[in-house]
């Protein structure tokens, strides 16, 4: 179960020192993966402390459909946290990044990947605030790995797996019936020997 001290375990516990050039994140961050490490790393390298915003499970929902997020907001804020430049989540953070958040975390950058299709989604740009304060960066991972491309991968595994299942218990299937027709052709070719012999 979730609770503040399985948190703590996970957490840095530093505070920003004065003079720290804070850099803010936010996603999902679902299925944590390649991308979002190296995307993190790269964004840790903008500034001296990394706050990461983790957005509630109805906001992905709302923004990506289906059935996102596939782990739970704990399982994501763990995740991230246990991650080396991670300094500090904002748990079930929005997703639109406004100037109170800026404010209220003295924050220099705001940073987003490049390679995440921001502008396929309906709404408003989440960006506004830092763009227009000119603060936001686009940062390239250097990596096109996503959670849609695990669960494309999971689904497809899965079909293979089923169908090469499938074709396997055929096989077992006509070998057995064969191998019953030969057990049967056996006994009544045994039955007429009998008969001869009496």
């Amino acid at each position: 179960m979730a609770t503040s001290q399985t948190i703590k375990q996970f957490a840095e516990g530093r505070p920003p020192k004065d003079g720290d050039k804070i850099v803010y994140v936010c996603g999902a961050f679902d299925m944590f993966h390649i991308g979002h490490l190296l995307f993190l790393e790269e964004a840790k390298k903008l500034g001296d402390y990394l706050i990461v915003g983790i957005l509630t499970d109805q906001t992905v929902n709302e923004y990506k459909g289906g059935n996102h997020p596939i782990m739970s907001l704990h399982e994501r804020v763990l995740s991230v946290l246990a991650y080396e430049p991670v300094n500090e989540v904002v748990i079930g953070a929005p997703r639109e990044v406004t100037d109170d958040i800026i404010d209220g975390f003295n924050i220099k950058v705001v940073a987003q990947g490049s390679r995440v299709p921001h502008h396929e989604h309906e709404g408003p740009d989440p960006f506004i605030a830092p763009k227009k304060r000119g603060i936001f960066r686009e940062i390239d991972s250097g990596s096109d790995m996503t959670t849609d491309i695990i669960i494309r991968r999971i689904i497809d595994h899965r079909l293979e797996y089923e169908s090469r299942n499938s074709r396997k218990e055929k096989k077992e299937a006509a070998a057995f019936e064969a191998l019953q027709k030969m057990k049967n052709g056996a006994a009544v070719d045994t039955m007429k020997t009998v008969h001869i012999q009496i």
